[in-house]
């Protein structure tokens, strides 16, 4: 799938954002594969029931993520990046707070894992911003919620 050289647009995308949400799981998981956070230089956020002390820029969040969210949104600064998981996602999709979402569809089909859209939200229309096509096949969707 990978093809030497290309980012699919990731370092770009990096440029365009200064903060970070991610779960705790997703941060457990990152931290299993790399020695160092990725996301060190940004603001991150990551949404835990367990308190923690900051690491940096890195911030173990245990309050009410909405809170956290209009905070963030209320500052001058560039996107907030949702990296994950799934249930941050749907959280914040529930309670409507997510104003894009970028979807990379890679042609391999996972016969297990964890849904990124659950049931049970609310519907939201969403308005096509950009398409693009890579050689391998990854198609990238940008989407704005109207």
């Amino acid at each position: 799938m990978d093809k030497e050289g290309e980012d699919y647009g990731y370092v770009e995308f990096m440029r365009s954002i200064d903060t970070v949400i991610l779960g705790r799981k997703t941060y457990d998981w990152v931290m299993n594969q790399v020695t160092e956070f990725p996301h060190a230089d940004k603001e991150s956020y990551v949404i835990t029931r367990t308190a923690r002390p900051s690491a940096g820029k890195t911030h173990f969040y245990t309050e009410d993520l909405k809170a956290l969210i209009l905070d963030l949104k209320s500052k001058p600064g560039k996107y907030i990046f949702i990296d994950g998981g799934a249930e941050i996602v749907n959280e914040l999709l529930n309670m409507k707070l997510i104003d894009e979402i970028i979807l990379s569809i890679i042609p391999i089909l996972v016969g297990n894992g964890t849904r990124l859209f659950k049931d049970g939200r609310p519907e939201q229309s969403f308005q096509l911003l950009s398409a693009k096509a890579y050689d391998r096949g990854l198609i990238q969707l940008h989407y704005k919620s109207i």
